[in-house]
């Protein structure tokens, strides 16, 4: 606060001398703190800790880095590409087979069922395993 403040503040109270004079003891009041402070001030985090969460994260950024650099730089895409294109292919392969032979066994199939099954486990079985674990951690 300023001058000019403490100069309107004792003139508001020049009438009132008991609230001027309990503001007064109130103002001069020391209130024990039983070493809080000193116990706050302690269980701060030092700035060497600071620091070496600062290296940790930069050592993870530099290593992310480095690993996509080399997944690229060594074809790891097309790998990746070819694996899921090839699965692709499989899959598709077993269905048209299934579909061919299906109709041949004693046991009626009926082709939507394969494939509403097919996609509970390709989507949804992930799906609610993903929500499930990421709800534990």
């Amino acid at each position: 606060m300023t001058d000019k403040d403490n100069i309107l503040i004792d003139d508001f109270f020049e009438g009132r001398n008991d609230l001027a004079d309990l503001f007064k003891q109130a103002a001069q009041q020391q209130i024990e703190d039983n070493d809080f402070t000193e116990r706050v001030m302690q269980n701060l985090p030092d700035a060497r800790t600071d620091n070496v969460r600062r290296l940790s994260r930069l050592w993870s950024l530099f290593c992310i880095l480095v690993a996509l650099g080399l997944f690229f730089a060594f074809g790891g895409w097309q790998v990746l590409q070819s694996l899921f294109f090839g699965g692709l292919h499989m899959l598709l392969g077993w269905l048209e087979v299934f579909a061919v032979t299906a109709p041949l066994t004693e046991i009626n199939i009926n082709l939507w069922v394969v494939l509403l099954l097919l996609g509970f486990v390709l989507v949804v079985l992930p799906y609610q395993t993903y929500r499930k674990l990421s709800a534990t951690l």
